[in-house]
């Protein structure tokens, strides 16, 4: 990969199944314009990840279940991003999963002219359905109300329909996986930064303030905006 110059390059590696991964997402891209970074959104599989890396969903331990729970409810408030368990979260995450989502975010960034723009409004999109709404995200009617609300048009959503089935859409998205895994991931988020010709990562939505400090760049807490009007 080439790297910029001027700007330092901030990989995200996420899959809409995972809540922590929602807020790294929405962190990172409140501070694409104030960190002097390039945001690389990169949708990739989080089953692919736990799988090859031997790991256990944190929902299949039971203390962890009850744990995760409270925390993501503190979390939301934190961050202010709606995150909401739905009724039936083992169905949502082990059962459905998100195999096809993934697929069509994928194709979603294959279709990206420059930068993650509609990437980043999709992706967006199909987090609420699953993480605020308790909506479906596995049928390619959801699919495609996802991305209408995103603001593609009913023949850019029917194209993608047609992309993310595709051989090289689903080649693409194990490859994106198999990156990850190179980066020694166990779970996502997985956030690398580019420094100096090293790669460095981080796992989870809790590190915001380490990240910065690798990237010579200054932590703001969740709103920086807000951080920023005050100084």
């Amino acid at each position: 990969m080439q790297m910029s110059s001027s700007r330092k390059v901030v990989e995200l590696f996420y899959d809409v199944v995972s809540p922590y991964s929602w807020l790294g997402f929405e962190v990172l891209c409140r501070y694409r314009n104030v960190w002097n970074i390039e945001l690389r959104l990169r949708p990739s599989l989080l089953g692919g990840v736990m799988k090859e890396s031997g790991n256990r969903p944190p929902a299949m331990v039971p203390n962890k279940a009850v744990y995760m729970q409270s925390d993501l409810n503190r979390l939301a408030k934190y961050f202010s991003v709606p995150v909401c368990f739905p009724e039936n979260p083992f169905e949502v995450m082990f059962e459905k999963g998100s195999l096809n989502a993934m697929r069509f975010l994928t194709a979603v960034s294959e279709k990206e002219i420059s930068g993650d723009v509609m990437l980043e409004r999709v992706s967006r999109e199909i987090w609420k359905r699953i993480w605020s709404n308790d909506q479906d995200i596995t049928l390619p009617e959801s699919l495609s109300e996802a991305g209408l609300k995103a603001g593609l048009s009913a023949s850019e959503v029917e194209e993608l329909l047609q992309l993310y089935k595709s051989q090289p859409v689903k080649d693409r998205l194990k490859h994106t996986t198999e990156e990850a895994v190179k980066h020694m991931a166990f779970g996502f988020p997985l956030t690398v930064c580019h420094v100096d010709g090293k790669a460095e990562a981080f796992f989870g939505s809790d590190r915001f303030e380490l990240l910065a400090h690798c990237i010579g760049e200054k932590w703001l807490g969740p709103q920086p905006d807000e951080q920023t009007a005050k100084i």
